[in-house]
């Protein structure tokens, strides 16, 4: 395939050197499969996770314990991270949660973390995709 292949954007959210949660974007070129239907390389899972959070839905600040992708089947999920910043991601939209406790560490609730919450009139359904080994 071409040196030139189109990119899939994947939004990461990762624990920075400081313990706090961040949201970055990284790049999965699509250099395989064909023209009409590019694919990037395969990825290791580690099985999934279907998830109905009710509307009023709110979590604590928590880490992730397995790096996972989350991928928004329908409703609104919202997840806010410690400096007062919100993403929103709804239907068809992802992130890949790796925010983990950092090696060493214990959980700290002022620092480590983000929280997630439903918003909006409609359940939030989600995919849960464990990264593999």
């Amino acid at each position: 395939m071409s040196d030139t292949a189109p990119v899939f954007t994947k939004v990461v959210l990762f624990t920075d050197r400081d313990g706090r949660a961040r949201f970055r974007d990284e790049g999965v070129p699509l250099g395989e499969g064909k023209p009409q239907a590019r694919l990037s390389a395969l990825m290791a899972s580690g099985g999934y996770q279907l998830r109905m959070s009710p509307p009023g839905f709110r979590s604590e600040y928590h880490c992730t314990e397995h790096p996972q992708w989350v991928f928004v089947l329908g409703g609104v999920m919202e997840i806010g991270l410690r400096d007062g910043s919100v993403r929103a991601f709804g239907p068809g939209q992802h992130f890949f949660s790796a925010d983990t406790v950092p090696a060493g560490a214990s959980f700290d609730a002022a620092v480590h973390g983000h929280w997630s919450r439903q918003a909006g009139p409609e359940p939030l359904v989600t995919l849960f995709v464990r990264a593999g080994p």
